[in-house]
């Protein structure tokens, strides 16, 4: 079927979210449902349950994922790498602009500040995100589908309990759907993508960045605040590229940008390498992600119609994003240091239901404005 739009316009709304997307890859997929699914209608819940469900089971970060799918399924590879490009690009350049801030004024003693503030509100934004997705993919009420809510909670209580993404679990809720629902007679077999790094690492400050960062794109599952651990261990105490307290600052210049938080990949290769190596830290991280979205697509979507595969879906989709929601809890977690946290992603969570014409963006600003005063002053 023709789609009812253009490739530019499809550009044009990632280079947006891009430009102004915040609350990580929780919030970013649940910008992608209400804009492109509900508002837009350029595709239907079947896509969007599809593309959520690869860029799930595939390795990288999972909004750059569901993007890159989108403009995979009425563009071919040329949409997808187009649509991946415009979505990581402001927010790119705009942790480049940091980093070399950064290095010129030895330090951004005030992104901490700000991110006590954006940090909270972003807490606020993602739980409603979570809170839509959640009953758009798995239902209003537990009387709908009682097994479809099982894999949901056990999925969200794994998350909380590990604080990390399971795609065992997926795999496995998945099957489980599918064996009840479908009560199949014959045994099925599952397909599963793996990809290969080339062997040879040669010397060279850039090549061991190429090398680490398509490692991380390739092998970290999960959102892409799965990846934070492992960049930890490697830049920090493997490479000894940064300090402990840089990675930190690179962390919440992911968190006070919009796009991705993964591009926290470029802010750490301009502090290694400048602009060179900030290029080929993030094309380490995001060319898997392509590759790992568009070879398996054409087949992934030939076969969805198919109802032991969409019964397997459905469970998958259901353990996704129980997922999602048990990371909020852990985020949230990990992000209110003080009494005081909670209040700013409750009044951002309570304008976004009381005003819903005020954008994100406008109370980002506002968060990180407030942050900064109450640490300046208090």
């Amino acid at each position: 079927m023709e789609p009812t739009y253009k490739l530019k316009d499809l550009l044009l709304y990632f280079l947006r979210l891009g430009t102004w997307g915040f609350g990580g890859p929780v919030a970013l997929v649940g910008y992608m449902h209400r804009d492109l699914v509900e508002r837009k209608r350029w595709f239907d819940e079947d896509q969007y349950r599809e593309g959520l469900t690869l860029a799930q089971l595939a390795p990288g970060p999972l909004a750059a994922q569901l993007g890159i799918y989108f403009g995979y399924v009425h563009f071919g590879a040329l949409g997808a790498g187009l649509c991946g490009l415009a979505f990581v690009l402001p927010s790119f350049l705009m942790v480049l602009a940091l980093g070399r801030a950064y290095l010129a004024f030895g330090g951004l003693p005030w992104m901490q500040s700000v991110f006590y503030g954006v940090g909270s509100a972003v807490i606020g934004i993602i739980v409603l995100s979570c809170y839509r997705l959640t009953r758009k993919t798995v239902g209003t009420s537990l009387r709908e589908d009682p097994l479809r809510w099982v894999l949901f909670g056990g999925s969200a209580a794994v998350t909380v309990w590990r604080e990390r993404e399971e795609m065992l679990l997926f795999l496995a809720a998945g099957l489980v759907y599918m064996l009840v629902r479908t009560r199949p007679v014959k045994g099925m077999a599952l397909t599963l993508w793996l990809g290969f790094l080339p062997a040879l690492q040669p010397d060279g400050r850039l090549w061991q960045i190429g090398w680490f960062f398509t490692k991380a794109g390739a092998f970290v599952f999960g959102s892409g605040l799965a990846i934070i651990p492992f960049l930890q261990t490697g830049v920090v105490h493997e490479m000894g590229w940064l300090t402990q307290q840089q990675f930190l600052d690179a962390v919440a210049v992911a968190m006070i940008t919009p796009g991705p938080v993964v591009i926290t990949v470029g802010f750490i290769g301009y502090l290694v390498e400048g602009t060179p190596g900030a290029v080929v830290a993030a094309l380490g991280v995001f060319l898997p992600c392509y590759v790992f979205t568009v070879l398996p697509a054409p087949y992934f979507r030939k076969i969805s119609g198919n109802r032991y595969i969409r019964a397997f879906v459905d469970g998958l989709t259901a353990a996704v994003v129980g997922a999602l929601a048990g990371s909020v809890i852990v985020i949230a977690l990990r992000t209110f240091t003080d009494a005081l946290s909670p209040f700013f992603a409750l009044a951002t969570l309570i304008c976004l239901i009381r005003f819903k014409k005020i954008p994100e963006p406008v109370l980002i600003l506002a968060a990180g404005v407030l942050g900064y005063t109450v640490r300046f002053f208090f």
